[in-house]
């Protein structure tokens, strides 16, 4: 079985291929950090030894199966992994022209978000640290050099963190990519464990919060992640967070009509929020065919935002992108992916 070069640091990559020059492991990891599609693309190689690399290794486990672009210039990308199973992942650019990648961490999901495309197709499996890097690198390929990476893809990160930690470590390598850690966010549905391992262990990177809702009955009718993960403790994960990495995190309001956005949840909202180093973004939920949600009003929107703005908290209202090839929050996941739960 051929190694896969994506997944592999300098040193691993000198070890897996027996090579007796160890700046030749330097050298390749160098070129699957510039987005070389081939072994035989690496000039700075002699013929003979990429003939023997060629023999021993590949450099990408996936492929691109579809590209979706967007009037918005969002791009969406289908692909499919080596055993079949399909992800997607998406290229952001906002008004300012700033590119980020929204990668995907797990073929499915286990959360079961009630309002998510991803949550209803159960979950498959973590990926791993190559195909995640891969994610990435077939984006630039698409779009050119990209500005930062969020982990808000199909799947929940905290319980794929060690195979984000070594896509981490192998994007932002100096020998390699060199992608700076402040680029980089993690966005969780609210894992409270993952979140001190997170601040105790690094990588040192930006944290997000799915929050939708401070209402306990509504999120955990929404967001089952809540029975085993309270919003109580999530609070005091969150604040624990801040502090020791003195980084603001992002809590995220995915706002349905009716459901989040009336006095009570923007009262609720405004208690979670109080005494904490956050930033708001509500983000109006992004249509998903076949589920009992609708898009909220102007008004709504304009309501929560006027009234957290008024109790001093720092709030966005985020503007769709992505909606009309399936790329916006919440919409990933109309692919082949097998339910193994």
């Amino acid at each position: 079985m051929k190694a896969i070069l994506t997944g592999l640091l300098p040193e691993e990559i000198t070890e897996v291929l027996s090579l007796k020059e160890k700046f030749r492991g330097k050298q390749i990891f160098s070129w699957i950090g510039k987005g070389v599609r081939s072994i035989d693309e690496m000039t700075n190689l002699s013929k003979q030894l990429r003939e023997e690399l060629a023999e021993k290794a590949e450099l990408y486990s996936s492929s691109v199966t579809q590209v979706l672009k967007d009037p918005d210039g969002t791009i969406k990308l289908q692909i499919t992994l080596h055993d079949g199973l399909a992800i997607e992942t998406v290229l952001l650019t906002d008004a300012k022209g700033r590119k980020t990648a929204c990668v995907s961490c797990q073929a499915g999901c286990a959360m079961h978000c009630a309002f998510c495309q991803t949550g209803q197709l159960g979950f498959a499996r973590n990926l791993s640290a190559g195909e995640i890097v891969e994610e990435f690198l077939f984006l630039e390929r698409e779009a050119g050099t990209l500005d930062n990476i969020v982990f808000m893809g199909m799947g929940e990160p905290m319980q794929n963190l060690a195979g984000i930690r070594k896509a981490v470590e192998i994007l932002s390598h100096k020998d390699g990519r060199a992608l700076a850690t402040r680029r980089i966010t993690l966005s969780t549905s609210g894992v409270i464990k993952g979140i001190y391992d997170l601040a105790d262990n690094g990588p040192k990177m930006r944290l997000a919060v799915s929050l939708t809702t401070a209402d306990p009955e509504l999120r955990e009718e929404l967001m089952p992640v809540t029975k085993t993960n309270p919003l109580p403790e999530l609070k005091k994960a969150i604040a624990y967070f801040s502090e020791k990495t003195g980084k603001r995190v992002t809590l995220e309001a995915a706002l349905l009509a009716g459901k989040n956005t009336g006095k009570e949840s923007i009262a609720r909202m405004k208690e979670f929020a109080r005494n904490l180093n956050v930033h708001v973004n509500l983000i109006p939920w992004n249509p998903v065919g076949g589920l009992p949600y609708s898009r909220p009003s102007e008004e709504e929107c304009s309501a929560m935002l006027n009234a957290l703005e008024r109790a001093g908290i720092n709030t966005t209202l985020r503007t769709p992108r992505g909606r009309e090839i399936g790329g916006a929050c919440g919409q990933l996941g109309k692919v082949s992916v097998i339910k193994k739960e």
